[in-house]
């Protein structure tokens, strides 16, 4: 029996590689100059088409959590694929068609669905396979959403160059539509009450122990102060973050007097502190545990969110913002481990589809925030002083869950002892 249970590190390596294959939705810039240039199209327009695709993952997240529990991981993570293949395809041929419209609907919407369903897939299915390590398995993956657009970027800026617009949106469906079902074919659940190898001795020796203090569905989870308090949580972190990648380069000349050159590295250097800070503070959070994690993440950022409009000297400047960025990707990546620690992996996927609820709204809200405000008061203090306070809030929030979390424990003591 035990050589049929499939290879939990295999099943994490997949979950990677549906992960890099949708997080080149972050290279979407890329493709911003040679759109507007070759259809006189305008800047907004054309990052609708972003606007759109994040839009349609939180949705897709939401609505398709349910299915993910019930058709299981390899079914969804297939559909997802054809979703997000289905899309690029079709963005190739809204280039060949000159349609901006095809271009959202192709790119946007059957893209962000495609996202939205296989950012969820893989992740509630590691959740499963390493119950002893929720923290690592889980920012594995979801690394792999950060760090694609290292790799995609350049990528995408070859071919464009070799094969025109279009010819790139055909050939990333192709090979991305590729990886995604090979991924999949893979994925599947690990076996009813299977544990791994010394399960029990590696949770014996964990002093912060919060696996598993309920098992909720999705809808029940609904009902509880902790889904909100999470998803709060979330929010903020997310809006604040997303607020300053839209930001990050002119904020740096306007603030540290970086030249513009030097600037654009320090957000390709951000990104790879995005992808650092969801396998690291991921993994981090199996020793010290998801509540105190997320304490840190809001206490550093308090601090460095208030110190930010003074931090004149450059090299300063831009470690504080490499810093937020592991925060900003941590958040991401601890909060599939921390559902699993309040709610159980009943409906893993479903709850973690709600919570990502949080997400589209945050990347509606945070650049629109960011700007208004900048173009207000024609200066980045007032936000930045603003969302110092935003991660007050969520401090005081994560404090108050602990609560709730300690009322759990005793109830499932209770319930043991009698």
């Amino acid at each position: 029996m035990s050589n049929k249970v499939k290879n939990r590190w295999l099943i994490a390596l997949c979950g990677v590689g549906i992960h890099l294959s949708i997080g080149s939705v972050y290279s979407w810039s890329v493709f911003t100059k040679p759109l507007m240039n070759q259809f006189d199209w305008s800047l907004s327009r054309v990052s609708w088409t972003f606007s759109i695709a994040i839009l349609f993952l939180g949705l897709a997240a939401a609505f398709m959590g349910h299915f993910v529990e019930k058709h299981g991981p390899r079914k969804s993570g297939i559909i997802s694929a054809l979703f997000f293949g289905l899309g690029l395809l079709g963005s190739g041929l809204a280039i060949n068609f000159e349609s901006l419209i095809l271009l959202y609907i192709s790119y946007g919407v059957f893209g962000g669905i495609g996202l939205g369903i296989g950012y969820i897939a893989p992740v509630s299915t590691l959740v499963k396979w390493f119950p002893d390590r929720r923290g690592l398995a889980t920012g594995l993956a979801i690394m792999g959403f950060g760090f694609a657009s290292l790799i995609a970027s350049p990528v995408i800026n070859s071919l464009i160059d070799l094969v025109g617009i279009a010819g790139t949106f055909y050939t990333l469906g192709i090979v991305y539509l590729g990886i995604m079902l090979l991924s999949s074919s893979y994925l599947s659940p690990p076996p009813e009450g299977w544990k791994p190898e010394g399960y029990e001795e590696t949770m014996e020796k964990r002093k912060n122990k919060t696996q598993d203090l309920s098992q909720l569905t999705a809808n029940e989870s609904l009902k509880t102060r902790r889904f909100w308090f999470l998803w709060v949580m979330l929010f903020i972190n997310v809006t604040c973050g997303i607020a300053i990648i839209s930001v990050a380069s002119p904020m740096a000349q306007e603030i540290a007097g970086l030249s513009a050159a030097a600037a654009a590295t320090m957000v390709g250097i951000m990104g790879l502190f995005n992808g650092l800070g969801r396998i690291g503070w991921a993994s981090l959070s199996d020793y010290i545990g998801r509540p105190n994690v997320y304490t840190t993440f809001f206490l550093i950022q308090i601090v460095l969110f208030l110190l930010l409009p003074v931090t004149t000297a450059a090299l300063l400047f831009q470690i504080s913002l490499f810093v937020i960025l592991t925060c900003y990707g941590g958040g991401f990546a601890s909060i599939p481990a921390y559902i699993g620690d309040l709610f159980g992996t009943k409906q893993l996927g479903a709850i973690h589809g709600y919570i990502l609820t949080a997400w589209a709204a945050a990347g509606l809200a945070g650049p629109v925030i960011v700007s208004w405000l900048r173009e207000v008061t024609n200066s980045y203090t007032l936000t930045l002083y603003i969302f110092a306070g935003a991660f007050l809030v969520a401090l005081l929030v994560s404090i108050l869950i602990r609560s709730d979390i300690k009322k759990l424990r005793k109830e499932n003591k209770d319930r043991l002892a009698s």
